[in-house]
């Protein structure tokens, strides 16, 4: 490490490559204070005219544009999202709002990663890459304490990678981007090595819950008479939903958990398609494994036909993977009744009407659009095993 930086040099971020002038530079001292040159060993600021924060990354080495040095400092590594979910403002109108509270906390969190998406159930919203569940709810805690941002975050999930028959390989951060099971060879989902401390007496019913969650035992450690330490390779895409819920709820709170990512490993995985009136609920898909699709497709029409109003026509609601329907409820419409003005016993005319009622329904159902309030969308979300 050597050389120096004068004001009004050329500069280049090596990790993006992006070049801009040092405007100011200075010395950190209590405050900053403006000096010409910065040397080896000094503590300092940079000035330029950087408009994006994401085309600076924490770590990075800076040299100059003229005369760059020939590698970076070694240690930098480019922070990479685990757990990916998608924000939406409660209200459509607060979209710029939301981006711009987005913005202003990317300044000073590099890791947040986000980017436009739109649903047909929620609008305009983002897709977000969060180190873990724990950054994820710290930055929904921030969006609303430091910006008054009440968001909707949809089901939160994993980066998949799915190979096609064609040998192409394609990182899946959301449902919607899941190739069709016609031309997908294989999906790998991330594992990682799980750690859980608890009481001795809750060693079964924890043993219970984190195989429930496709999890393998690997060790168990009695760390006093009491105390146990539980080793385990589970998916990552099991945990970042419920699991610390349940893990709190199995030891009563006498229960911590740790991890770190391990490998990507081959798994059956599907995508769980919801469908009202033969149209998908892009927000409610999602991307889970094969042995939990019926049992969770079921649980979630059984949920909206519970939630979603009655209309003038049948609503059905299925779910899917790919073109095979698993589960189906049907939300029955509102009846007028039209024989009532009908007195004695003429049942051709009760026929008439009633026949004539049913092909009004028919047309409705081709035309009509069923909405999904937001405390149906909400209650999928929390739908408990």
């Amino acid at each position: 490490i050597n050389g120096e930086i004068k004001k009004g040099d050329k500069v280049k971020f090596m990790a993006t490559g992006k070049e801009y002038f040092a405007d100011e530079i200075g010395a950190l001292k209590f405050k900053q204070e403006p000096k010409n040159t910065l040397s080896t060993g000094e503590v300092g600021y940079i000035i330029s005219g950087i408009k994006d924060a994401r085309e600076v990354k924490v770590g990075d080495t800076i040299t100059s544009s003229e005369n760059p040095a020939s590698e970076a400092i070694q240690g930098f590594e480019d922070v990479k999202p685990m757990v990916f979910a998608g924000i939406y403002p409660i209200d459509t109108e607060d979209y710029e709002e939301l981006r711009k509270s987005m913005e202003k906390l990317q300044l000073n969190d590099a890791s947040l990663t986000f980017e436009p998406e739109s649903s047909v159930a929620l609008g305009f919203g983002f897709r977000c890459g969060f180190l873990g569940m724990l950054h994820m709810e710290i930055i929904q805690e921030r969006l609303e304490r430091e910006f008054d941002m009440t968001v909707i975050t949809t089901v939160p999930n994993v980066s998949y990678k799915a190979y096609t028959t064609a040998g192409a390989k394609i990182e899946v951060h959301n449902p919607t981007d899941f190739p069709d099971p016609s031309t997908l060879d294989y999906v790998e989902e991330p594992y990682i090595k799980a750690q859980v401390i608890t009481k001795s007496e809750f060693v079964g019913t924890i043993m219970n819950l984190c195989i429930d969650k496709r999890g393998e035992l690997t060790n168990q450690v009695y760390l006093t008479t009491d105390r146990v330490e539980l080793s385990f390779n589970m998916p990552l895409g099991e945990i970042v939903f419920d699991f610390y819920d349940k893990l709190k709820s199995v030891s009563r709170g006498y229960a911590s958990f740790d991890y770190q990512p391990s490998e990507y490993r081959q798994s059956d995985l599907i995508k769980l398609d919801i469908l009202l009136n033969g149209e998908h609920v892009d927000a409610l898909s999602a991307l889970i494994h094969r042995t939990n699709a019926q049992n969770l497709g079921r649980k979630i029409c059984v949920k909206l036909k519970e939630l979603i109003p009655r209309q003038q026509f049948d609503v059905a609601v299925q779910s899917a993977i790919g073109a095979k329907i698993i589960s189906r409820e049907t939300i029955k419409a509102l009846r007028k009744d039209v024989t009532a003005k009908c007195y004695g016993g003429d049942i051709t005319r009760k026929r008439k009407l009633l026949e004539k009622q049913k092909k009004g329904k028919k047309r409705m159902k081709q035309v009509g659009n069923v909405e999904i309030p937001q405390k149906a969308f909400l209650a999928v979300l929390k739908l408990d095993d």
